[in-house]
This record gives C-alpha cells, structure tokens and sequence, in this order.
C-alpha cells in the first residue's frame, strides 16, 4: 500500500492512492478568513476506522445470513488537550437496519470486527481507548 501527498496551497493537500482516488485534506480547521476545502487528517483517520469496521461487521452479518439493509457508523474522536493531539477515546457506535436482524448476531459481528478483523479500530486501540455500541433499527420487509 502506498499513498502519495502532494501540497495545494495554505494547510491543504490532496492524497492518492496508487489506483489513482484521491482526497483533499485541510488542516486550517476553519480559521477565519480561510476557505476550509476538505477533511482533516484526524477526520479522515476516524473515517478510516467508520469504513474499516462498517465492512466487517456488515459483510459478517451477511454471513450470518441477516437480512442487513443498511449499517451507519458513528465515530467519535476525544483527543488529548496539549501537542501531540492523539485520540484518547474513540467511541464507535453502529446503526444497524434491517429485517429481523437478531441482536446476538449483531453483538458478535460487532465483537469480532472489534477484536479480530478491523485492522483500523485495533492499531489506534493501541493509542486510545476504543469502544463499540451498536443498536438495531427494523427496516420495512419488502
């Protein structure tokens, strides 16, 4: 894996990856005056972790033969007060739509993204303290 940053003007840059996606990051973090033209690199680090976990515990609950309509991931980032601004505390919270989908099975696909599968959410364990939560939303069978 290798990623490539290139400067734009200001605290921006665009980063791509070697099949050619790319995203801004800003780090002005809106000061006055300055246009604010993409994510934060911490922003993206948690967005990092919401996809990484999101596919795990979707494509898991697909194993399980759940019917999984939809799975939103709320990150929550508490970073330490003084420079170096690492995370500290890092809440991950699912939404998990779908018919009939039985709490045990989301509670051990959530568990097993959290201990086993999602490389994200466990290297930045090692810096913060991570926890996950999840509930579950009945969707309308079609």
């Amino acid at each position: 894996m290798k990623i490539s940053s290139q400067w734009l003007e200001g605290r921006c840059f665009v980063a791509s990856n070697g099949s050619g996606h790319s995203v801004v990051m800003d780090g002005s973090g809106g000061e006055a005056g300055s246009l604010k033209r993409g994510v934060s690199p911490m922003e993206m680090l948690l967005m990092g972790v919401a996809g990484c976990s999101s596919i795990d515990v979707v494509e898991i609950l697909k194993k399980q033969r759940q019917d999984v309509r939809d799975c939103i991931a709320t990150v929550e980032g508490v970073r330490a007060p003084t420079v170096p601004r690492v995370f500290t505390e890092i809440r991950i919270h699912f939404k998990i739509v779908g018919v009939g989908v039985k709490p045990e099975q989301a509670e051990r696909a959530v568990q097993l993204s959290a201990e086993k599968y999602c490389s994200a959410s466990i290297m930045l364990g090692k810096a913060a303290k991570v926890s996950h939560s999840f509930e579950i939303v009945e969707a309308e069978s079609q």
